[in-house]
C-alpha cells in the first residue's frame, strides 16, 4: 500500500483541525442551545426579523429535518432552518437562524464576495472532477503541463474557500448587528449568539487550511514531474 509522506506531513494536521472546529461547533450549540432567550423568541423569529429590518418580507424561511442542516438558497430565495434551529428558544438558535438570514440580505443587497463565490461555482465542480486525473496523467506520462494544470484545477477549489471566509464573516456580523441593537436579547445571549458563530466560522478557516495544504501538496508532486523529465 502506497503511503504519500506529503499527505501525512502537510494534510492531516489540517484535518484533525478541521474536526476539532466542527466539534467545536457542536459543543457550543449544545451548551448554548440550554440558555433559553429571555424573550421567548426562536430561532425563527429572529431569522425574520433580520429579513424584516432589511425590506425582505419576500424571503421565505422553511424548517428541514437534520442536525445544523441550516442554509439559504438563492436559487429560491428561501431560508431552510433544521428544526432545532426553526424552533429553538435559545441563544444558539437565534445566532445560527439570523446568520442565514445574513446571507439572504447579502444576496438581496449584490455583496460582491456572495457574487464571485457564485459565479465561480460551475468552475470549482470542474476543476474539483478534473484536478486529480490531470496530475496522475501528467504523472504516468511524465508531462509537466498536465500535472501543473491539474494543480490549476484544484486551485479553483481553493479559490472557492477563499471567497468563502468574507461571505460567512459578513454574515455574522449582520445577524449580530440587529440582535445586538434590537432590544430584545439580553447582553448575555447576545454573547452567546456570537461564540456559536465564532465557532462555525472557524470550521471555515479550518477548511481553507485544509485546501491550502493540499495545494501545496500538489505543487510539489507536480514539480516532481518536472525534474523527473528534466
Amino acid at each position: 500500500m502506497f503511503i504519500d509522506p506529503l499527505y501525512i506531513i502537510l494534510v492531516i494536521p489540517f484535518i484533525l483541525l478541521a474536526l476539532v472546529a466542527q466539534m467545536m461547533v457542536s459543543s457550543s450549540f449544545r451548551k448554548y442551545s440550554a440558555l433559553p432567550t429571555t424573550s421567548g423568541m426562536s430561532g425563527y423569529d429572529s431569522a425574520r426579523m433580520v429579513l424584516d429590518r432589511h425590506g425582505l418580507q419576500h424571503v421565505a424561511i422553511e424548517e428541514i429535518p437534520g442536525n445544523l442542516t441550516d442554509h439559504f438558497d438563492p436559487r429560491t430565495n428561501v431560508i431552510r432552518l433544521s428544526t432545532a434551529v426553526y424552533r429553538g428558544r435559545n441563544a444558539a438558535a437565534v445566532g445560527v437562524a439570523a446568520h442565514e438570514a445574513g446571507h439572504a440580505v447579502q444576496y438581496a443587497q449584490e455583496y460582491v464576495p456572495m457574487k464571485i463565490r457564485a459565479a465561480i461555482i460551475p468552475a470549482t465542480n470542474i476543476g474539483a472532477n478534473l484536478s486529480v486525473p490531470l496530475l496522475l496523467i501528467g504523472i504516468l506520462f511524465s508531462y509537466p503541463p498536465l500535472a501543473y494544470a491539474g494543480v490549476l484545477a484544484f486551485a479553483l477549489s481553493t479559490l472557492f474557500q477563499l471567497v468563502t471566509l468574507p461571505v460567512e464573516f459578513n454574515a455574522s456580523r449582520r445577524a449580530l448587528s440587529v440582535i445586538g441593537d434590537c432590544g430584545r436579547f439580553s447582553e448575555e445571549e447576545t454573547k452567546a449568539s456570537r461564540k456559536v458563530l465564532r465557532a462555525a466560522a472557524m470550521t471555515y478557516v479550518a477548511a481553507l487550511a485544509v485546501s491550502l495544504a493540499n495545494l501545496l501538496r500538489l505543487i510539489i508532486i507536480a514539480g516532481g514531474v518536472g525534474r523527473r523529465r528534466d
